[in-house]
């Protein structure tokens, strides 16, 4: 005969001892006194011993069964005490983070934060991965992603930090010169970025451009040491001292940025952190103007 117990049977004998009566029983859980009677038989047929005495005050544990009962109280309170501890654990600012965004995003508003973001969470683990992909937060290949978006896809949640404008920027030893008479660089032909690739003809800048690359990056570093002119993100090439706008951001470029988690994820106090450090940093918001 098989007498193991399951955490269910201990459960009814909990219940049962604490209650005193089957009635009193059943009206603490959704079972019916007649289960309850059904299942207390079946443990005491499994086991080959009398589990409580029934008697016209009440049931009274066994022996046996004030073994059993002792047994499934420290069973609960091992149970509760280990939901309390990874409960509290996932209150705690700690553990890994997958944060996604773009090189540029990055370099410009991400890295500037780090210091800060470790001093107030060193418990967090910030696994960033950089790509100009856009990387499924519902299929959680990344935990948050900080990137430009016209509107965020349906099932995430998040804020807007602010827009992201883009200018004209030229290294600051040709600020004297015309700017048709600059070379520039621009996007290489297959750079998926179509507004760009329009707003290098409009402004004129695509009839003088001698160098391509394929990343936004480039363009700024190329910009910053070998001259020329380029379109920029304000917050690259405006925090560059290097570096001059020349004349007001290109309306057709502007673009929203976002801070974007899955709902499933947006109260984990890790997930939180995150959130609110890069989410209300005026620092952050600062350099996006």
């Amino acid at each position: 005969m098989n007498a193991r117990l399951d955490w269910g049977d201990f459960a009814t004998l909990l219940l049962i001892a604490d209650a005193r009566t089957l009635a009193a029983a059943a009206r603490r859980t959704t079972q019916s006194r007649p289960t309850l009677m059904r299942r207390l038989n079946q443990i005491e047929q499994r086991l080959g011993a009398r589990v409580f005495e029934r008697l016209r005050t009440g049931y009274v544990p066994t022996a046996a069964g004030r073994e059993l009962i002792d047994a499934g109280r420290e069973m609960q309170s091992l149970a509760t005490e280990a939901e309390r501890r990874v409960g509290d654990r996932d209150k705690r600012p700690a553990g890994k983070v997958v944060l996604t965004t773009t090189d540029t995003l990055f370099t410009a508003l991400v890295a500037p934060e780090l210091s800060g973001f470790y001093a107030a969470f060193p418990g967090i683990v910030l696994d960033v991965h950089v790509s100009n992909l856009v990387q499924n937060l519902t299929h959680r290949e990344a935990d948050v992603a900080l990137r430009p978006a016209s509107s965020p896809e349906d099932r995430l949640v998040g804020r807007k930090l602010g827009v992201i404008r883009q200018a004209i920027f030229v290294h600051r030893s040709l600020a004297e010169q015309p700017l048709d008479a600059l070379p520039a660089v621009g996007p290489a032909d297959d750079f998926p970025y179509p507004a760009l690739h329009v707003a290098m003809r409009s402004t004129g800048l695509l009839r003088n451009c001698t160098v391509q690359v394929n990343s936004i990056l480039s363009m700024h570093q190329t910009v910053r040491h070998w001259g020329g002119a380029g379109i920029l993100p304000v917050y690259l090439g405006g925090n560059d001292p290097d570096l001059l706008q020349i004349g007001d951001p290109i309306a057709a470029l502007d673009t929203d940025l976002w801070l974007l988690t899955d709902p499933d994820l947006r109260n984990t106090a890790r997930i939180r952190a995150v959130l609110d450090h890069f989410g209300s940093s005026s620092a952050l918001r600062a350099r996006l103007q």
